[in-house]
């Protein structure tokens, strides 16, 4: 099965094309094509994600990057195509709020063939629902022009699959799903979710906990945003974090933060007050040095780890878990993945540890496409007349 996979929930504009084999207990992808364009330069003047901006940037690169996959995966075939009126108008009418991006994929389809594709799979949600909605309608006007169905993708799901993929030896474009036990555990950690997550059998979801305030990537881009660090503010905390991790024991003398909620009998987790801790030891340094954001940033993301951790180990004791996975933009973080090594290595024996590989952290297309697969895989295509972007979208 080849499938077509769009991700647009933030600010990365994204399109695979993705050669998938198997089943649940074991499945094969090839990535045959993998097209991505990040907008993290133009939204770092706004210190975060500007929706409309983003949007805008999706309707703009969309087609550039399908044209890009296609060609890379050895299926864009050019060929003056003629589309009939009503087409023309469906698809117009589809694409009228977005007047860029339909006039460029009028022109694509115009010259080009049909690909060999089987399934189209698109994110629609959670995420930004401007943006979303940029990629779901590009699904829908290609389901529409090329008769292809279309698979409704939770983004969260993605990152959980991928993380549980890994790549076969010697082959950098194949990732592989097997032998995986269950139950698996997963903590999803980014920008906007810090929740454990467990799936008692394949694509089946249970809620287990999550933060009651800010998300933990939201709380690294507030306090580095407090020590005057640019967007994203968290790879500016752990790039300071790692190189104060050769300096003395007591480097952090001084700095004692919070662990919030690391003892209750709850998996849910709290990063406010942990956020306003860092607020209050800031105002001891007007003018902050080099050094003093050293410390805090150290202090801070050994803070975040130990509760992550204690967390993710209350909820392996709670469920029964077999499996644990690490998935979304946080899980690039080297201290927290460093952490979760070393104490699944001392605590963990029996459980099973899945790291994304770094490539796969991040909003990605090949992510959506494995998700795509399995869904596709129990005919779970979406009416395109009802699909809709869910900014708050859950996993069930």
């Amino acid at each position: 099965m080849k499938i077509l996979a769009i991700e647009t929930s933030c600010d990365e504009t994204a399109i695979a094309i993705i050669e998938a084999e198997g089943d649940e207990q074991h499945a094969r992808f090839k990535v045959l094509g993998n097209a991505l364009l990040s907008q993290i330069e133009l939204h770092r003047q706004y210190g975060g994600v500007f929706p409309a901006l983003a949007k805008r940037e999706h309707a703009k690169n969309l087609v550039p990057i399908l044209a890009s996959a296609l060609e890379e995966a050895e299926l864009l075939r050019e060929d003056t195509q003629s589309i009939p009126q009503d087409l023309h108008d469906r698809i117009t009418a589809l694409l009228e709020r977005e007047p860029e991006l339909s006039e460029q994929l009028m022109e694509f389809l115009a010259e080009t063939e049909r690909p060999e594709i089987d399934a189209i799979a698109v994110t629609a949600g959670p995420g930004l629902e401007p943006a979303l909605w940029v990629g779901i309608n590009l699904a829908k006007a290609l389901s529409i022009a090329w008769n292809i169905p279309v698979v409704s993708v939770n983004h969260m799901e993605g990152h959980i699959l991928s993380a549980l993929a890994a790549r076969e030896a010697d082959e950098e474009d194949v990732l592989l799903i097997k032998g995986i036990p269950m139950p698996v555990l997963a903590l999803l950690i980014s920008g906007g979710h810090t929740e454990l997550v467990l799936m008692k059998e394949w694509l089946s979801y249970e809620l287990i906990g999550q933060t009651k305030d800010d998300a933990v990537g939201e709380a690294f881009d507030k306090v580095a945003r407090m020590m005057g660090l640019p967007y994203p503010g968290g790879p500016e905390i752990s790039k300071l974090a790692e190189s104060a991790r050769h300096e003395p024991d007591d480097f952090t003398e001084g700095i004692d933060l919070p662990r919030p909620m690391i003892n209750d009998n709850t998996c849910d987790f709290s990063f406010s007050g942990l956020k306003t801790a860092v607020l209050y030891i800031l105002k001891k340094y007007p003018d902050i040095s080099l050094e003093d954001q050293k410390r805090i940033s150290l202090a801070f993301e050994d803070a975040v780890s130990d509760v992550l951790y204690a967390k993710t180990a209350k909820a392996i004791e709670a469920t029964g878990a077999q499996t644990f996975v690490i998935g979304g933009g946080v899980s690039a973080n080297t201290h927290i993945r460093r952490t979760f090594i070393d104490k699944f290595d001392e605590e963990q024996g029996g459980v099973l540890l899945k790291l994304p590989t770094p490539d796969l952290t991040t909003d990605n297309a090949v992510m959506i496409g494995l998700a795509g697969f399995y869904r596709a895989s129990r005919k779970e295509f979406a009416d395109i007349d009802s699909l809709r972007a869910d900014g708050n979208r859950h996993l069930t």
